[in-house]
């Protein structure tokens, strides 16, 4: 446990002194892996398949906001719908602006969620995503975290349905949007996943704000059960394809990645918890304290006990005192 405390202020320390150079290496792994997500699940904009251009747009995104990675990857995302089919790639163009309307004109501190939602579901660890929104932010990560398990699922939609979306010239244009819309609308695994993060960020958040002993830790634990719960009634409600295996193992790796998170952000020992009361003219004050778990660096300093030239001048007055 020491050694764990201590490599978590060397970490803090670390990032202290490099934040910038940190920040940037971060958004440049997370647009790199968005890009490389977008290869894989579609890959329909040959130029976009380049390590050179993907990478170079991966180094322009590690020096913009959060915010414009969003755009860029947006821009991205429309171009290979739109290689497969327009009035999609339109359908898709007008969901992220009214993403763009409704979240990042009032509230685009946190960019990120909309980001890091698809990679954590095309790695199917998408539980995990709802656990630290929750833990680190409020209940306005529901809209960016809803909002990007939207796109994997047209991103799915488009990857599943390629073919049908290409060679469907011959459908006229209404028909076409409608059965699009409706494909998307009735998505019942879409929805219930939606739902599920939903509810996780909100018990999370609400848990977590308690004035009670491991806050946190219940926070984790109920905010797990919960999206559980919600995958299992919206399988037996609504036949949503979701494997058990997948959902066991998902829940696993969030459990661990939020107890992680938890550990490095909130340590705290609840043995020596105080209370305290003060008051002013209009208020009195009732206040809980929890001390953080915090360890020293171990500093080590080498200090010389001998000095050569004073031993041998010691040495000197010894003899010279027996004379």
């Amino acid at each position: 446990m020491i050694v764990l405390l201590e490599l978590k202020e060397s970490l803090k320390s670390f990032y202290g002194r490099f934040a910038a150079p940190v920040d940037a290496l971060v958004k440049f792994l997370v647009s790199l892996s968005a890009l490389i997500l977008m290869n894989a699940n579609l890959g329909y904009l040959a130029r976009m398949k380049n390590p050179l251009i993907m990478t170079g747009l991966a180094l322009v995104c590690a020096f913009v906001p959060y915010g414009a990675i969003s755009f860029l990857m947006g821009m991205v995302l429309l171009g290979h719908i739109y290689s497969v089919s327009m009035e999609l790639a339109l359908l898709a163009g007008i969901f992220l602006v009214l993403v763009a309307l409704l979240y990042y004109g009032l509230q685009p501190r946190d960019s990120y969620w909309l980001l890091l939602t698809p990679i954590a579901f095309a790695l199917k660890i998408p539980f995990v995503i709802p656990l630290l929104a929750g833990l680190s932010g409020g209940l306005s990560g529901v809209i960016p975290v809803s909002c990007g398990a939207a796109v994997y699922y047209i991103m799915n939609y488009v990857k599943q349905n390629a073919g049908v979306l290409t060679n469907d010239a011959a459908v006229d244009i209404t028909e076409k949007y409608v059965q699009l819309i409706r494909a998307m609308v009735t998505n019942q695994t879409m929805l219930v996943m939606i739902a599920a993060c939903a509810v996780g960020i909100l018990v999370v958040y609400l848990i977590r704000i308690l004035s009670v002993d491991y806050a946190w830790i219940l926070a984790i634990v109920s905010g797990s059960i919960s999206q559980m719960a919600v995958v299992f009634g919206g399988d037996y409600l609504f036949s949503a394809q979701v494997s058990p295996q997948e959902l066991i193992l998902g829940i696993l790796v969030s459990l661990i990645a939020a107890g992680i998170y938890h550990f490095f952000v909130f340590a705290v020992d609840y043995s020596r918890t105080e209370y305290t009361q003060f008051e002013d003219d209009d208020y009195v004050y009732y206040v809980k304290a929890v001390p953080k778990i915090v360890v020293s660096r171990p500093d080590v300093h080498v200090q010389r006990i001998n000095n050569p030239k004073k031993g041998r001048g010691g040495g000197r007055r010894e003899s010279e005192a027996r004379l």
